[in-house]
């Protein structure tokens, strides 16, 4: 049997490679498309729902699907995840209306939500520990390239071809993977399969999270319902807290958070995954909107910033090895807090470059930051938890971007209606592409989509400034022993 997995070790590993890259990339290749999208389908008063949808549902059930593959086996929810998600892309890219499209995107996230945490389980089962570490740097590669080229193929994409196939790109590999994996994955036998579900748990996470951001979603329009939810969200955690301390083997274990250490990494990675979407989705539509630059162009500023993060993280370590982790926060998020007041005030007149020098800022910053959060909480966790730390990490940045878009998407909204007066909101709306109807949009028009960007980008500054009081208070005060 041993030697049978070796054998397929390089197949089963080329599926991982391709199904990390191809649920990675659906987030970094919908930011350059995103703007045109707005304008085919009149989606501008539900834009923050083409990228929310698909985050909220792989936040979800990613620690669902964890859970599930130990009892019911690792090769059919993997292998569900991905027929799931090719499913979704072919649909997304079918869409003509924005509620088809968001749907499709739900269930594009339902599946990634299955194939993302099993692709560190399946490296797991291939190799040992000291291996181990290198085959995940070399995955993790694979996140990063995504990051790197999905805005350049993205804007690639809506340039030649259409907006659709930033979705329809990924049917082929979706298929590869399941052929791959079919074929090649040799599943281990599991030792138990009387693996108790937490329900209650996976209940109550679900509608505090749903109810949350459909909370934040309305609060531009539907004041009372959105305050309603947004209760009902606040209660749902409360008691999804409470919950988690009775049954015991919890979805997210409630000892892990009593170390202040580990509580200020989640915080961090959170929040600031939160901040990254409001570059990596709104740079890109300052730059079609105002700029009039093409989808590609625009794609290459957040291009700029993965380039410099996967450089960073390289340097986590020798930083980790000669400095106060803390410090090293404290720091980065300094110069963020600058750079984000600045664009909190920028004119029409912004420079071109500056986009460029603020969003490899922020890729380099984050690249060292949310990488050593990961480091850091494991580092922090007991060893029989270092697992659930991981997986705990992992839903914070998928909950910060998730929360923080649709709050983005509220604040674009609140802010031009507060200020266009009476230009209609359909000529704003047209006017968020490049190449969308409105090719030449007034003085005023540029003004009210820019007040709107402006408050987007001091939301995000505020984030920040609480980021940074976070990380303060964190206990951790000397240079940590590997």
């Amino acid at each position: 049997m041993k030697q049978n997995k070796q054998s397929h070790r390089g197949i089963v590993m080329a599926a991982v490679f391709i199904a990390t890259f191809m649920t990675s990339v659906e987030v970094t290749i919908v930011t350059t498309a995103l703007p045109e999208i707005i304008s085919a389908l009149n989606g501008l008063a539900a834009q923050s729902w083409i990228m929310s949808a698909y985050l909220l549902t792989t936040a979800i059930t990613t620690p669902i699907y964890g859970k599930l593959a130990d009892s019911w086996g690792r090769r059919k929810i993997f292998q569900w995840g991905v027929i799931v998600f090719t499913i979704g892309s072919l649909f997304s890219g079918l869409a003509r209306t924005m509620p088809i499209l968001i749907i499709a995107r739900a269930v594009q996230g339902i599946g990634a939500g299955a194939v993302m945490p099993l692709t560190f389980t399946i490296i797991a089962d291939y190799y040992d520990f000291k291996e181990r570490a290198k085959v995940l740097a070399l995955n993790n590669s694979a996140w990063a390239l995504s990051s790197l080229v999905g805005p350049m193929i993205g804007g690639f994409l809506v340039d030649t071809l259409s907006w659709h196939w930033v979705f329809f790109v990924n049917v082929p590999l979706g298929i590869l993977v399941a052929i791959l994996i079919q074929f090649g994955y040799r599943e281990p036998k599991s030792e138990s399969s009387n693996f108790k579900i937490d329900h209650k748990g996976i209940s109550l996470l679900t509608i505090a999270l749903i109810t949350l951001l459909m909370g934040v979603q309305l609060l531009a329009k539907q004041i009372i319902i959105a305050i309603v939810l947004l209760i009902i969200s606040v209660v749902s955690i409360y008691l999804f807290i409470r919950a988690e301390k009775m049954v015991s083997d919890p979805l997210i274990s409630p000892k892990l958070f009593k170390n202040q250490t580990f509580f200020a990494q989640i915080a961090t990675a959170t929040i600031l995954s939160g901040v990254l979407m409001g570059y990596e989705v709104y740079f890109p539509i300052w730059l079609q909107s105002l700029y009039r630059l093409s989808a590609t162009t625009a794609g290459m500023v957040v291009t700029s910033s993965s380039v410099l993060w996967l450089i960073s993280s390289f340097f986590v370590g020798p930083l980790l090895n000669r400095f106060i982790p803390k410090k090293i926060s404290l720091t980065v998020v300094s110069v963020l807090i600058i750079s984000y007041s600045i664009l909190s005030f920028a004119g029409l007149n912004f420079p071109v470059w500056a986009f460029y020098v603020i969003a490899m800022v922020n890729g380099a910053g984050m690249g060292i930051v949310i990488s050593m959060n990961l480091v850091l909480a494991q580092n922090s966790a007991p060893t029989e938890m270092v697992g659930s730390a991981s997986s705990i990490v992992t839903l914070g940045r998928s909950l910060g971007q998730t929360v923080m878009t649709g709050v983005y998407g509220t604040i674009l909204n609140l802010m031009i209606n507060a200020t266009r007066g009476t230009i209609p909101f359909s000529k704003i709306n047209n006017m968020i592409s490049s190449s969308g109807k409105t090719n030449h949009p007034t003085v005023e028009m540029a003004q009210v989509v820019l007040n709107g960007l402006h408050g987007i980008f001091i939301s995000a500054a505020i984030l920040l400034v609480i980021c940074w009081f976070i990380n303060l208070r964190d206990p951790l005060n000397k240079i940590v022993d590997k």
